[in-house]
């Protein structure tokens, strides 16, 4: 247990003058909205993986349930048999250093995949299911706590907010509170302000516009837009594939507010755009060696 927590200080998430991470995401559906199906092979998810963690990728997020508007929940039982496989395969295989993330909202998913390697819980929901954070804080482990208005079976469905950057930050602080009186400690917490989560696009750009704002909170941020539908309509470009240039406008927009990781598909393009932007962010700031 106090190797998970070395290894999570590692990321150094806390430190402002460490660089940001890139989470390399690993759907073991048959459904994700970009590329289910892809890596349910084993053999086919452990190649995807190692190829990730090459093109910079400093945590692996893995995932068998679908997240995606309109998506069905998968049972935990489904869900362990997708993901503890490729997690128990995976560990040997990749430097000691490279973090492995469980994305469910599911504790028992959770226990497993930390007793298989995994170090981080990503939740979609934001920790809020009986028992997660005390699953997560008993095995030292960090968390993701994102923000989602509804389901993913409903959450599109006319998302609506007084404040959307008010509500959500107000959600996250309060979410993180009760991690931390569950007994995580604060520097292990990243909170996301779940893009595309039961918001609409202009609820997307006002929450990307105030980044900053997250970033102030002192948690460290995860920003997740890959390839996300809105960018889509903004540059009118149907194919999720096509939408790598958009989500490095992102990351390198979140690099210069000061976001801690970002979690995407396309590892080499965005490393490439967050250290570009975090250079010149640095440099700005008369930070640079």
């Amino acid at each position: 247990m106090r190797d998970r927590e070395a290894l999570l200080d590692t990321l150094a998430l806390t430190d402002p003058a460490a660089p940001p991470r890139v989470m390399g995401v690993l759907n073991i559906t048959p459904d994700s909205f970009s590329d289910g199906g892809r890596f349910l092979a084993r053999d086919a998810a452990l190649s995807h993986a190692l190829s990730m963690v090459e093109e910079g990728a400093s945590i692996l997020d893995i995932g068998g349930e679908s997240s995606r508007p309109g998506a069905q929940p998968v049972n935990t039982q489904q869900q362990i048999d997708r993901v503890l496989p490729v997690l128990e395969c995976l560990r040997p295989l990749l430097p000691p250093e490279v973090v492995l993330s469980v994305d469910t909202r599911d504790p028992q998913v959770a226990a497993a995949a930390l007793e298989g390697g995994a170090t981080l819980v990503n939740d979609i929901s934001g920790g809020s299911a009986p028992g997660m954070l005390e699953t997560v804080a008993r095995q030292r482990a960090g968390v993701v706590l994102m923000h989602m208005q509804g389901t993913p079976e409903t959450m599109q469905q006319a998302p609506q907010y007084a404040d959307v950057v008010e509500e959500v930050l107000a959600y996250l602080l309060a979410r993180a509170d009760s991690a931390v009186a569950a007994g995580i400690p604060a520097r292990h917490i990243l909170i996301d302000p779940g893009i595309g989560f039961g918001k609409t696009r202009a609820h997307n750009l006002a929450l990307l516009r105030a980044l900053p704002r997250f970033v102030a909170t002192g948690y460290p941020v995860l920003l997740g837009t890959s390839r996300k539908r809105f960018m889509g309509a903004i540059c009118r470009e149907t194919v999720f594939s096509e939408l790598v240039g958009a989500t490095c406008a992102t990351t390198a927009l979140g690099a210069t507010a000061g976001v801690k990781a970002f979690r995407v598909h396309d590892v080499r393009a965005n490393r490439q755009a967050m250290e570009v932007a975090w250079a010149i962010a640095r440099e700005e700031a008369g930070t640079s060696g």
